[in-house]
């Protein structure tokens, strides 16, 4: 199957742009080309986002992180959601998704999209659920037409990939809620569909449609995110009958797609002990294909709320060190509440973290390299170079401001391990020493 082949459009973008991006990632042109064809590697590039930028994902490719950002029922301020998005970029992000779900979902794409470079991601079932939410008190009254037209509709405004979740069966529903799930099915669009296929009496229309859907999205190059649906809402459910019935969907619907020339990634699981990270990255990237895998965290523990962004980099570096191509971060307002300014900017860094010690344990040199310049630069207690390697130079100069004239941090001053042998003498404040013994 040659994704390539079938796909003009992006075709038409790595004849143009290859050797650059091929470059920007440190591989050779033909390792993209052919990782990029196989779908080992996927460009979210869709030509109607104006301004946009191609980028790769897909190991070994840097490792790129997402940052979520979006208006909720209960908080729908659409300039603080774009502002978020812009810190989001300054942060490191490499793409930005809209998971809005109340206010004008239009305009909030819309200005986005002319604003924010980095690729866009969204999750269209949103859109059709919200009217239907306002019309009918039910977000589950939506027809297939309806999801095929606001596919379309995001397409052609020039998103670049979207959350769709079609690997959500009646059979993958229905052995959630036999298996006594402690959480059940905690993806927003996942138990919207199970609602459907309840109510209606019917299958996934995200399924039924699949061939329509690979339509829309070869026509604008809008990768396709395949969406858990049915991931782990906890670690006692990860590994269960009904997130294993969706991967292999899942698997299947990418080579359906590959074969068409349609890109797609997979969506991987949001909460997983410590222990089954590795068999669930390996598992996942084996059943699909090798796709590039997704994953929002994993969290390694359920009892962090309010440290949930570092419980994410635990399972984030690990689950990067174990194939995954694509951190999705987490924030300290994770299962707590809309996230702040702050909450963005230290998610996006915990995920850069993870990145950046997966990278440097898998020998990657751009990591590697960062952490070894890193070192010498503290050995000469060379501040200027350590902020220029920092994940976060400025909050390195925060933290520094007050003892900036000093040789030495305020941790060991003269005792500076650093200088003791150095044989140059660490500065000794005259009051150290005046006071401790009386």
């Amino acid at each position: 199957m040659s994704i390539l082949n079938n796909n003009n459009i992006l075709a038409a973008l790595l004849h143009a742009r290859g050797d650059e991006l091929a470059r920007k990632e440190s591989l050779s042109r033909e390792t993209m080309l052919s990782a990029v064809d196989s779908g080992r590697m996927v460009v979210l590039a869709n030509p109607r986002h104006v301004g946009g930028i191609p980028t790769i994902v897909g190991q070994p490719a840097q490792v790129k992180i997402n940052a979520n950002i979006g208006t909720s029922m209960l908080v729908t301020d659409m300039a603080m959601e774009q502002k978020k998005a812009r810190l989001a970029m300054a942060a490191g992000a490499h793409t930005v998704m809209d998971l809005s779900t109340a206010g004008d979902l239009f305009a909030m794409r819309r200005d986005l999209l002319a604003s924010l470079p980095l690729p866009l991601g969204t999750v269209p079932l949103y859109g059709v659920a919200q009217r239907h939410l306002a019309a009918s008190g039910d977000p589950s009254d939506f027809t297939e037409e309806e999801i095929l037209s606001e596919i379309a509709a995001q397409a052609a405004a020039g998103v670049d990939f979207m959350t769709l979740h079609c690997g959500v069966t009646r059979r993958a529903a229905d052995l959630a809620a036999a298996t006594g799930r402690v959480t059940g099915i905690v993806s927003r669009g996942g138990s919207i569909l199970g609602r459907f296929m309840q109510r209606h009496g019917r299958e996934n229309p995200f399924l039924t449609r699949y061939d329509d859907i690979l339509d829309i999205c070869l026509a604008h190059n809008v990768t396709i995110s395949l969406g858990d649906g049915l991931r782990p809402g906890c670690g006692a459910d990860a590994g269960d009958g009904a997130q294993w019935e969706e991967v292999i969907t899942l698997g299947q619907l990418a080579a359906r797609a590959r074969s068409r020339g349609v890109q797609t990634m997979i969506e991987g699981p949001g909460h997983v002990p410590l222990h089954l990270v590795q068999s669930q990255i390996q598992g996942i990237k084996r059943l699909t294909g090798g796709a590039p895998l997704y994953v929002l965290g994993p969290l390694t523990t359920d009892s962090a709320p309010g440290y949930d962004h570092i419980a994410g980099a635990v399972g984030g570096a690990l689950a990067a060190y174990f194939g995954a191509d694509f951190l999705c971060y987490l924030t300290p307002a994770e299962h707590l509440t809309l996230p702040s300014e702050q909450d963005v900017w230290d998610g996006v860094m915990a995920s850069r973290v993870a990145a950046q010690s997966a990278e440097a344990a898998l020998g990657r040199p751009w990591a590697a390299g960062r952490d070894l310049a890193m070192s010498r630069a503290r050995a000469g207690l060379d501040w200027e170079t350590m902020a220029a390697r920092a994940l976060d130079p400025a909050l390195l100069r925060r933290r520094r401001a007050a003892h900036a004239a000093e040789k030495e941090c305020a941790m060991c001053g003269a005792l500076c391990a650093m200088r003791m042998l150095s044989g140059e003498q660490a500065t000794c404040p005259k009051h150290i020493g005046e006071s401790e013994v009386s």
